[in-house]
């Protein structure tokens, strides 16, 4: 973990206290983490695991993690593994779950079945469950019957059906499922992101909590869960808030029969849209989590611009630390409006904060893309290491994501007859780029060889070492006060010839550290290539 998000970890809050409309506060707050292990993780996803995550630090509470691994038909190992990386790239170390173990274990949904049984049938028992033995055609049959629309749903039909009755269906070899008896009342409900949020009476019919085969439904089994986990907050997005209604009348239900000590506080994230008004798909590119991961989004970066995503520290700011998020975040002031997806900012931040990195903790960063791309071997020597050090506070100012150094800094780690230059670079090259060269060439034979000590040292002596002030005034008094050439004619061939491209890291430095040797190798291979 790194040391701003780390800290953030850390971070305590005044002792828990209730507020004067109920809401747990203070280290009381509970929060969970609860996600099905399917697909890839999310830039929603990761967004939501954030905010709870947030939210507990801030308050000095609990972060729980669950998995609800209840569909063996979808979920998957592999995926489950993504949602453990993922919580580790971005430094969310849970207080309890799956690895870590807790009070309220086991923290897999799969591992709770029987607990899931008993609390249904202790609803069923105390008259806030029923079954019900009705089929989609014959829920569609009465509402016809009745001029209704048949795509109502069901219609209560089966909540007083007599021991006779349920004995007759079964005789027909029908399996009920058990469904909870909604109040016929408003349910009202105050949300940390909307405010007031009130369902009609009879707007909801009674839903199903178990199937005909007796397997528990998400409807059941994740506010169980969250009760016997003692969860006071539950934060989520805006697609779920419509079954709030359901559980609260399902919780209202258990803590009658006292499986529950309170109805959690309910926050709902708002929708992350993609391109237009369209809500940000899972299968579009900008949503894979470990996309952004591998392109070279560092961790600050991310947890930056996710947090954006509903939420702002000030008006004029928009760059914070992990630790700067945590200690401002509130849920309440999250806005309730879509928030979007904006590729180009999210970049620009996560180039912020690559700046504002160390020499040695970007260059540490930047080296497993430089591996992954065959850079640089998987154990370095000291030598490439220092080059990479030198060349590191080159293009740590020039990159948004550090996939894009890759490209800048190769040039610098490859034999001079290897180097591949851009064959639109070089076509666009100006006639006299040819003298150029030659004039570069001559002026820097002069230059002797020795290094500085330190990259750039000003305090170099002039015309005693190949150092990048020496570099920079030959070539300038050779081409611009020589030739009388404006800097971009007499620089773009050198560049070229260097780096292999018209964009590079500074010239004069990238030559200092090439040393004169490849320096002059390269300028001379690019004027044999224009020659040819």
């Amino acid at each position: 973990m790194d040391t701003m998000t780390a800290a953030a970890d850390q971070t305590l809050a005044p002792a828990a206290h209730a507020s004067e409309h109920g809401e747990v506060t203070g280290s009381d707050v509970r929060v969970r983490f609860c996600p099905s292990p399917t697909g890839t993780p999310h830039v929603g996803l990761a967004r939501t695991a954030l905010f709870n995550w947030a939210y507990a630090r801030h308050t000095g509470g609990t972060f729980v993690f669950r998995l609800e691994d209840t569909d063996a038909s979808r979920d998957s190992e592999e995926s489950a593994q993504g949602i453990y990386d993922m919580l580790e790239w971005l430094g969310m170390t849970p207080d309890e779950g799956v690895h870590e173990g807790g009070p309220h274990a086991p923290y897999r949904q799969s591992e709770r079945h029987d607990r899931h049984a008993e609390v249904a049938r202790k609803l069923v028992e105390a008259g806030y469950a029923y079954e019900s033995f009705s089929t989609p055609e014959e829920v569609e049959e009465r509402h016809r019957a009745a001029g209704r629309d048949p795509k109502l749903g069901y219609d209560n039909h089966d909540r007083e059906l007599t021991d006779e009755q349920k004995d007759a269906f079964r005789a027909e070899g029908r399996e009920p499922v058990l469904r909870l008896r909604m109040p016929d009342e408003d349910i009202t409900f105050t949300d940390m992101v909307r405010g007031e949020v009130t369902f009609p009476a009879g707007q909801i019919p009674d839903f199903v909590i178990v199937r005909g085969n007796g397997v528990p439904l998400y409807t059941l089994v994740n506010p169980v869960d969250d009760a016997a986990m003692r969860i006071t907050h539950v934060i989520r997005g805006e697609d779920l808030l419509s079954s709030t209604p359901r559980q609260i009348a399902l919780y209202r239900a258990l803590i009658a029969i006292g499986e529950a000590e309170r109805v959690p506080t309910f926050g709902h994230l708002p929708l992350v849209l993609g391109n237009g008004t369209k809500k940000l798909s899972k299968r579009d590119p900008e949503a894979d989590l470990f996309l952004h991961r591998d392109r070279g989004f560092v961790r600050e970066g991310m947890i930056n611009y996710l947090a954006l995503l509903g939420w702002s520290i000030g008006a004029d700011r928009d760059v914070f630390t992990p630790q700067e998020f945590v200690e401002a975040f509130d849920v309440h002031a999250v806005n309730p409006n879509p928030a979007r997806w904006d590729q180009k900012k999210a970049e620009s931040i996560n180039g912020d904060h690559l700046r504002m990195l160390d020499a040695g903790e970007f260059t540490g960063r930047l080296l497993p893309h430089l591996q992954d791309a065959g850079v640089l071997p998987d154990r370095p020597s000291m030598g490439e290491m220092a080059r990479l050090k030198s060349v590191a506070e080159l293009v740590q100012t020039r990159v948004p994501v550090l996939s894009e150094a890759v490209g800048l800094v190769r040039p610098f780690f490859v034999e001079d007859a290897a180097l591949e230059r851009d064959e639109n670079a070089v076509a666009g090259l100006k006639e006299d780029a040819p003298g150029v060269l030659d004039a570069a060439i001559t002026a820097l034979t002069d230059l002797p060889d020795t290094p500085p000590v330190v990259l750039g040292d000003p305090s170099a002596e002039r015309g005693g070492r190949w150092a990048t002030q020496d570099i920079e005034s030959a070539l300038r008094e050779a081409l611009l006060d020589g030739m009388g050439l404006k800097p971009k004619v007499a620089f773009t061939p050198l560049r070229v010839a260097v780096s292999g491209a018209r964009v590079s890291p500074p010239l004069f430095e990238s030559m200092e550290i090439l040393g004169k040797h490849s320096t002059l190798a390269r300028l001379q291979s690019l004027r044999d290539q224009l020659s040819a």
